[in-house]
């Protein structure tokens, strides 16, 4: 397992491809309402990251069976966890939530976030699952510096989800991410402090919470992208690429905009 320090330079090439990420989501955010189909919203995007200059990395991205992803983004609605397809046929509809995932590639560096949104209006046990993986991202934030390792970042992602009764996917973590979009090492979103890895300054990598408002078990559709839980309850994903260093990790992805365009939803 090879993994690459950035140097500085290179961090800031990230920090663009990522900051275009962070406005494609927003640019998105404007039209997630109901009656809009997901590959609506894939069009918006993928023409959004053509006009910044970039590309958009999850086009013919390959699953594991060598078959390429069809789409710019991820769109998954609801119990859909990760690796929805985009299709005119998943129309939004009040009370949905969707989990947008959005991968760039500019100027050789590679961008990945992701936000959970809500579709008008959400019930308050929804918002709560929002609510608590988004801070479970940011509290896994917390322990990215150098001289902490991976189990650090999972065993509070872990703790902070499963105390609340949620469930924490396994089987998907997050990665490394630089010139190529995923690379070593994977971030677990459960674990044990002091396991796995040590953190060095100058790594980069995609820290996202899947989490399960019931049961932690997941299976994949017959598409062989759609991962969904097995208990058909929604699920919340929210994801930032970040750059390790010595005192505080650097988050190189926003929810800026989109926060901005939201306002306090929960």
């Amino acid at each position: 397992m090879k993994i690459f320090l950035k140097t500085e330079d290179e961090i800031e090439l990230m920090r663009k491809a990522n900051q275009l990420v962070g406005s494609t989501l927003a640019e998105l955010g404007k039209h997630i309402r109901p009656g809009v189909t997901t590959l609506q919203l894939d069009k918006i995007a993928e023409e959004f990251i053509l006009d910044h200059g970039a590309i958009p990395t999850f086009k013919n991205f390959p699953n594991p069976y060598g078959e390429p992803f069809p789409a710019s983004i991820c769109t998954s609605v609801n119990d859909v966890v990760v690796h929805g397809v985009p299709s005119d046929e998943v129309v939004l509809k009040d009370g949905d939530i969707i989990s947008i995932d959005c991968g760039t590639l500019l100027d050789g560096f590679n961008g990945d976030s992701a936000y959970t949104f809500c579709v008008g209006e959400v019930s308050p046990e929804v918002k709560q699952l929002l609510k608590t993986t988004k801070e479970s991202l940011y509290i896994g934030i917390e322990q990215a510096v150098a001289g902490k390792h991976i189990g650090d970042i999972g065993a509070v992602v872990q703790q902070h989800c499963e105390t609340q009764g949620y469930g924490i996917v396994r089987e998907l973590t997050g990665h490394g991410i630089g010139r190529e979009m995923h690379e070593p090492p994977q971030i677990p979103n459960y674990g044990r402090r002091g396991n796995g890895v040590m953190l060095k300054a100058g790594m980069c990598i995609a820290i996202e919470p899947m989490v399960t408002l019931g049961d932690r078990q997941i299976w994949m559709l017959p598409d062989k992208w759609s991962i969904v839980t097995r208990d058909r309850k929604p699920a919340a994903h929210f994801e930032h690429t970040i750059a390790i260093r010595r005192g505080e990790a650097e988050i190189l992805s926003t929810f800026e905009e989109i926060e901005h365009l939201e306002g306090q939803i929960y």
